[in-house]
C-alpha cells in the first residue's frame, strides 16, 4: 500500500483518485442521477407501505408500537433475502439495489418512526416499555436480517445440490 502524498496545503491524497482527471472531480449527474430518480421512487413506495401499515395497525397512545417493531423486523427480514439473492444467486440491474434495497426497503423500515416511538413513550411517562421497546425492536431486527439471510442461503444451496 502506497502512503497518501502530502499536498501543498500539508493534506494528504488519496493515491487511487487522480483529480486531474476530470470524470474523477464529482459524479456526473448522467450517472447519478437514475439512482436517485431510482431510491426516491423506491423511497416514495416503501414510505406509503409502511404508512398503510400505521393506518391498518394503530397504536393507543402511551401503549407499545407493535406495528413500528413489526415492520421494521419484516423489512430486515427482506432485506436478508435480497441481499443473498443479489449477491450469492444473479447478478441485478444496476437499478435493483438502489430502487428495492435502499428506496423501498429503507422506507418502508423506520429508524425515525422508532426513535419517535421511544421518545413518545419516555415523554409520556414509560420509560420502561420505551426501554423495552428500544431493545425489543434491535433484537428483532437483528434476529430477522440474520435468520432470513441464513435461510436464504441454506435453500439456495440446497436447490443447488
Amino acid at each position: 500500500m502506497t502512503a497518501p502524498r502530502p499536498t501543498t496545503t500539508g493534506e494528504p491524497v488519496d493515491p487511487d483518485v487522480d483529480l486531474r482527471v476530470p470524470a474523477r472531480r464529482r459524479p456526473s449527474w448522467r450517472a447519478q442521477g437514475p439512482i436517485v430518480a431510482a431510491v426516491a421512487v423506491g423511497g416514495a413506495v416503501g414510505a406509503s407501505a409502511r404508512y398503510a401499515a400505521s393506518l391498518a395497525w394503530p397504536v393507543a397512545a402511551g401503549g407499545f408500537p407493535w406495528t413500528t417493531l413489526w415492520v421494521n423486523a419484516a423489512g430486515c427480514a427482506v432485506i436478508g433475502v435480497f441481499m443473498v439473492l443479489i449477491t450469492d444467486v444473479w447478478a441485478a440491474h444496476r437499478l435493483v439495489r438502489p430502487f428495492f434495497g435502499t428506496g423501498v426497503l429503507g422506507g418502508f423500515t423506520t429508524f425515525s418512526t422508532y426513535a419517535v416511538d421511544i421518545q413518545r413513550l419516555v415523554a409520556g411517562g414509560h420509560p420502561r416499555t420505551g426501554l423495552a421497546y428500544l431493545a425489543a425492536t434491535l433484537c428483532a431486527a437483528l434476529a430477522a436480517v440474520w435468520l432470513a439471510a441464513t435461510a436464504t442461503r441454506r435453500l439456495v444451496a440446497w436447490r443447488q445440490r
